[in-house]
């Protein structure tokens, strides 16, 4: 009878101890995540929940505007940011290896250049579909 009485007790403790510890590890984690959306602001480097890396240009009361290429800024709910980003490559570096990429022959592609030498975009676009309205 004593077993059955303090199984119930040990039960509880084995299963309560840990949903308890991963509560509160939960809240801590979401505590911080709320912490640095609210500090962003204009300059940082984010990268949002799907992926998308950008620059923080503005920031709003729920809203952010991040620039995601030069001269396109995009605006999103601030929670839609996961972390911020810290650049680790500089643009001095970055430009050396694209140089350096560029003189090395296994890396180069064929590209149509104009007269200066600048890679011209052999893209084509497609003509618009035309949709047809449904009865």
């Amino acid at each position: 009878m004593q077993l059955s009485s303090l199984m119930f007790p040990l039960l509880l403790v084995l299963v309560a101890v840990p949903l308890f510890l991963s509560a509160r590890k939960q809240k801590r984690a979401m505590q911080d995540m709320q912490q640095m959306q609210n500090s962003l602001g204009p300059g940082d480097r984010v990268m949002t929940t799907s992926g998308l890396y950008g620059t923080v240009v503005e920031t709003g009361e729920d809203t952010i505007d991040l620039e995601i290429a030069p001269g396109m800024v995009t605006t999103w709910v601030r929670a839609a940011v996961r972390e911020k980003v810290n650049p680790t490559v500089d643009e001095d570096t970055e430009e050396e290896t694209l140089s350096a990429e560029a003189d090395d022959d296994t890396t180069a592609l064929d590209t149509d250049t104009d007269s200066a030498g600048t890679p011209q975009s052999t893209a084509q676009l497609a003509e618009p579909l035309e949709h047809s309205k449904k009865k």
